[in-house]
Parts: structure tokens; sequence; C-alpha cells
């Protein structure tokens, strides 16, 4: 635990060095959605392999890099691009960003996603408010020795996704007509996709969407006291839906039709949390 902290002390040293805001936002953002880190003004930008201790981002779609300067006269820190537990990292290299970004000073984030849509009343450029998530990875980055320093032992999950931030979340997007859904994300380890009899055990167990990220980080955040919104992009029906393959160049596709909707709604947030 004592080099997990030194890790954090190297990694928020570095980057303190770059830049000298203070974040209150930490934003996570997802397949085909870093585009709002170039709505970041006065930014500076530090690829992710100049930072101590650091992944890299593997994934098309993730651009690698930390963004930190100023939204909608907040100060924020965007990760363009995350980490993911199918890349071969382990949980704790995968979330260990939320604790920098935590030992920094934000104390809300918004975490972003692309995901398949399982409910059928949703559509694929739909973006759903997460209200709640289902841990079928079945892997937890607290697991070990518990630095109390960093959390509680055992963090309580009852309210994972802030009703503030979703109520919030809500308001915004009424403001400017914009269609939100608002339901729970079920997480899976990837990289293939689920399989038809998947998607109907997991439709059953009262999942809207699946994806292969997200949770850990808010498992991260939440035992660290942050107050996280969680916003997921339909980016395709999940598998036996409709009679059509999946693939990523999809995701990518959709998430660039529902940029524009997107930024309006998290600068809408932002400004107002």
């Amino acid at each position: 635990m004592e080099e997990l902290l030194q890790k954090i002390e190297e990694a928020t040293g570095f980057i303190q060095q770059q830049t000298e805001v203070a974040p209150e936002w930490g934003l996570i953002l997802g397949s085909g959605l870093g585009v709002l880190g170039s709505e970041i003004t006065d930014a500076v930008t530090i690829p992710y392999n100049q930072i101590p201790h650091f992944p890299t981002s593997t994934v098309e779609g993730h651009a690698g890099q930390l963004v930190i300067g100023t939204l909608e006269g907040k100060k924020v820190v965007a990760m363009q691009g995350r980490f993911h537990y199918y890349e071969g990292y382990s949980i704790q290299e995968v979330t260990f960003p939320v604790r920098v970004m935590k030992a920094l000073g934000i104390d809300k984030m918004l975490v972003t996603n692309a995901a398949g849509g399982i409910d059928t009343n949703y559509a694929a450029g739909d973006l759903m408010i997460i209200s709640d998530h289902l841990n079928f990875a079945f892997q937890n980055p607290l697991m070990g020795k518990n630095e109390e320093s960093l959390g509680a032992r055992f963090p309580d999950m009852s309210d994972a996704y802030s009703a503030r931030l979703r109520q919030l979340a809500h308001s915004v997007a009424e403001e400017h007509a914009t269609k939100l859904q608002e339901g729970v994300y079920l997480w899976l380890t990837g990289p293939s996709y689920e399989t038809p009899a998947e998607i109907r055990m997991m439709r059953k167990l009262g999942a809207d969407a699946v994806g292969m990220s997200t949770v850990p980080e808010v498992l991260i955040a939440r035992h660290a006291g942050i107050e996280v919104l969680g916003i997921s992009c339909i980016a395709n029906l999940a598998a036996g839906i409709l009679p059509q393959p999946l693939s990523h160049a999809e995701v990518m596709e959709v998430a660039e039709q529902v940029k524009p909707r997107f930024i309006q709604l998290v600068r809408g947030i932002v400004a107002q949390a």
C-alpha cells in the first residue's frame, strides 16, 4: 500500500509541475467521446506515456492523453481515453488515474462510455444516464489491504451514481429538448461482444445497457468520496436484438453522430453543478 501511495504522489507531482490548475471535475471520456477534451480552454495536454505509472491506451477512439484546463468556468481534468481490463492491465492499473485525479483535487467525476442497448426501447444514438450498475466481471479494484487515507474499508454503494447530478442532467437535457434515457449499466470484461443468450439473461436481471468499462473507476471514485455521474452513449442494440453483426466501427460512427448533443449536455451539467 505504501507503494501505491508513492506512485500516486509521483504521478500527481509530475502533473502539478505542468500546470497550476487545481481541478474540481474529473472527466473520463470513453470510445469516440474524447472530443469533449477539445472544448477545454487554457488547456495543458499531457500524453499518458509521460506521466509516471500511467498505462497507455491501446484502443481506437482513445487519444491517450490528459487535458487540464477550464470548461464552463470550472477547472477540469479530462482523460481522453481510458484503460480497460481487457487490454491486459491489472484492475488497479485501470483505476490508478482516478486516484491521481482525487489527489489533484477533484470532488466530482463524470464517467462516460459507449454501450450496447439491452432495453429494446432504446435506439442507437440515445444517451443514457446511469442510475446503477451490475458488476458481472466479478472484479473489484478495492480487494487487498485497505489504505484508510484513501477511503473506508467498506464503501457504501447505495448512491454510487449521484441522485443530485442525475436530476441535474435531466434538467439540462429538458432545457435543450434533448432526449435522455436512464437505466442500469452492466459491466463485463470483454473484449468479445456478448452472445444473444447472454443479452437475454442480462435483460431478465434488470440491465438496460452493457459495456466493458466504467464500473472499476466508479468503485474507486466512491471509495475516495467523489460524487459520480455516468453517461452511456448507446452505440448499438446488443446482440440478438437486430439481425446484424456488431463492430467497433459502428461504435465510433454513432459516437460521432451524438457529439453535438453530448457536448451540449456535459457543458450544461458542468456549468450548473
